[in-house]
């Protein structure tokens, strides 16, 4: 048999071409955005982490941060960045050592709420009351005679800056305690120790460090 010329051949139509040319598309986008992702999970971004624990009140200090790169994303506008001021400023809550420092945990000096006082806990304290934990500051006024003073709570919320340095599962009676407290709550808690009530500090149930 006589083969056919070849302009008599069958031309090859448009749709099988266009339909090979959106598959080389879809494959390029395909890489393309895996390309991206594996990119975007590779970017870090420079961030102040806290090297001790930072309570409210504390002024943070350059040994108190150093820096790290981790990969946050779109979370990174929520922390410190490394070019951030720190130094010099004041902590409005508990950072916990080790832990990346929240965006809003510094204020200037002026803005702060806080203040801090030393009392002496009359009742033990657990081993487990240190810096950075929630506590609730408890007084009972002092009673004429035998009678006894039902205690009430002066702060329901101040944190451990610093506990006196003992030893032991339980710290003994009396044990110095300096605490962070709001500012307004201040007067009260002076007025207590000044009149010599019994001062006692709890751990909160779940308090934070």
């Amino acid at each position: 048999m006589t083969a056919l010329p070849t302009s008599a051949r069958r031309a090859r139509p448009l749709w099988a071409d266009v339909r090979f040319l959106l598959g080389i598309v879809l494959i390029l986008v395909s890489v393309s955005g895996v390309w991206l992702v594996v990119a975007a999970a590779r970017q870090t971004t420079p961030v102040l982490v806290a090297s001790r624990t930072l309570v409210p009140g504390h002024e943070v200090a350059a040994g108190d941060l150093r820096i790290v790169d981790v990969a946050l994303g779109a979370a990174s506008s929520a922390y410190l960045s490394a070019a951030a001021t720190a130094t010099g400023r004041v902590a409005t809550r508990t950072v916990v050592a080790g832990e990346l420092v929240p965006a809003d945990a510094l204020a200037d000096a002026a803005e702060t709420e806080v203040t801090r006082v030393v009392v002496r806990s009359a009742a033990d304290v657990p081993a487990s009351v240190v810096g950075g934990t929630t506590v609730e500051v408890w007084a009972a006024p002092p009673a004429e005679g035998t009678a006894v003073a039902a205690p009430r709570i002066l702060v329901a919320d101040a944190v451990v800056a610093a506990v006196s340095e003992e030893t032991g599962m339980i710290r003994g009676g009396t044990t110095a305690i300096e605490l962070v407290i709001p500012r307004a709550a201040a007067p009260d808690v002076l007025e207590a120790v000044a009149t010599g009530s019994s001062m006692s500090v709890l751990p909160v149930a779940g308090g934070s460090r």
